[in-house]
């Protein structure tokens, strides 16, 4: 049971920035298996995300309901996963080969590539959710989080860690699921999964659209850097997510336009 504790608690110590140190301090290695908790961080930063885009919607118009809402989600994780996704551009939009891939993704420095990588991601997050229905946009920004973040989980478990463990920017390695962890993983991405398809309808089709961008971005690490990073990680979930915001749109619409 403490190990249990210990392995929860630095996933949420790990993924967000509320002071959970204040309930223990987890030893070193647990924090080499917070991917596998990863799905449950999302139930905490989708549940507030899909929270404040009700709340703000009743205030202001939509689409600033949804800057709003992103921005507390910001707020609550430190921006971990848009640092992986401005790395992850600069990376491959400005290196060639591998270590230079790698050198440039370890940079703390965001490059023009990092900068278009986060704009043109809010810009299609905020337009999306902005045009979807209230009650659509809360499920499927909640429904998201949690399943991306399982789909982008599979990432440590088809692939090796492309640098070493002294050369890693947090000094940690994750560990590969086993079959047991790996079944807890995927509970926790299809627990939000199940409201979607049970309150959403048709809607619940567009959690396929996670599982496409994950089998390609495994290919594309493969062939690029032969294995993946923390900032792949990251990118590779808000990649996920957003794609699956975007085609719970066009399922909406196409109802919406032949209803």
């Amino acid at each position: 049971m403490k190990e249990a504790f210990n392995r929860w608690l630095a996933a949420m110590m790990f993924f967000t920035r509320l002071p959970w140190w204040r309930l223990g301090n987890p030893p070193k290695e647990c924090f080499s298996r917070v991917v596998e908790l990863w799905p449950y961080a999302g139930w905490l930063t989708g549940g507030v995300t899909a929270g404040l885009i009700w709340l703000f919607t009743g205030m202001v118009p939509p689409y600033v309901a949804v800057i709003l809402a992103l921005t507390g989600r910001l707020l609550l994780t430190g921006a971990l996963h848009e640092d992986g996704l401005a790395d992850f551009c600069d990376g491959f939009g400005g290196g060639v080969t591998r270590d230079r891939i790698l050198l440039i993704m370890k940079d703390s420095h965001i490059g023009t590539y990092g900068v278009l990588g986060l704009v043109i991601y809010y810009l299609l997050a905020v337009g999306v959710l902005g045009a979807l229905p209230l009650r659509y946009a809360c499920l499927v920004a909640f429904a998201a989080d949690g399943w991306s973040k399982c789909c982008a989980s599979e990432l440590i478990n088809f692939l090796g860690y492309a640098r070493t463990e002294a050369t890693a920017k947090n000094r940690v390695v994750y560990a590969r699921m086993s079959v047991t962890t790996l079944l807890v993983n995927i509970v926790g991405g299809l627990v939000p999964l199940v409201i979607l398809i049970s309150e959403g309808g048709a809607l619940a089709f567009s959690a396929l659209a996670p599982i496409v961008v994950v089998s390609l971005g495994i290919w594309f690490l493969k062939k690029k850097i032969g294995g993946y990073t923390g900032d792949c990680c990251g990118a590779l979930f808000l990649i996920c997510e957003l794609a699956m915001w975007l085609t719970a749109l066009i399922i909406w619409r196409d109802i919406a336009l032949n209803f």
